[in-house]
């Protein structure tokens, strides 16, 4: 009975031992590295702002060329190219780090649309590239 009462605080003890060390969290080196973004050809259409919103299908990836021409609140700016304009949803995530992007800025954005059939139609962009300044 004792044997078994001290393997029980001792399992208790190493479980809670265990949870604290959790709880303070891993502050070392690390080889989990981001993976370097993909540079080569792409099947992913290019298109524009109006064929986007004219033509685009729900849950399709594509290509924008253009300029972020103001923010519109929250995760939602307004992408200008030369046939018009799309609400596009750009977390601060996808913005390059250390790099200042303005209204003068020429970006590629790819990413999925969302068609709405009601209310309006968004780009979610999962990639932003800066082409010029």
């Amino acid at each position: 009975m004792k044997t078994l009462l001290r393997a029980s605080v001792l399992t208790a003890l190493l479980a809670g031992s265990a949870f604290a060390i959790a709880q303070t969290g891993y502050t070392g080196p690390s080889t989990n590295t981001p993976a370097p973004a993909y540079a080569g050809p792409s099947s992913v259409p290019v298109m524009t702002a109006k064929d986007l919103l004219a033509k685009g299908k729900d849950d399709q990836y594509v290509t924008l060329k253009g300029k972020i021409t103001s923010h519109k609140g929250g995760e939602d700016y307004e992408f200008t190219d030369q046939s018009g304009k799309i609400t596009v949803e750009i977390s601060s995530k996808r913005f390059p780090a250390g790099q200042t992007i303005d209204h003068n800025t020429l970006v590629e954005l790819t990413g999925e649309f969302d068609k709405e059939t009601f209310g309006e139609s968004t780009l979610d962009v999962k990639q932003l590239k800066v082409v010029s300044k």
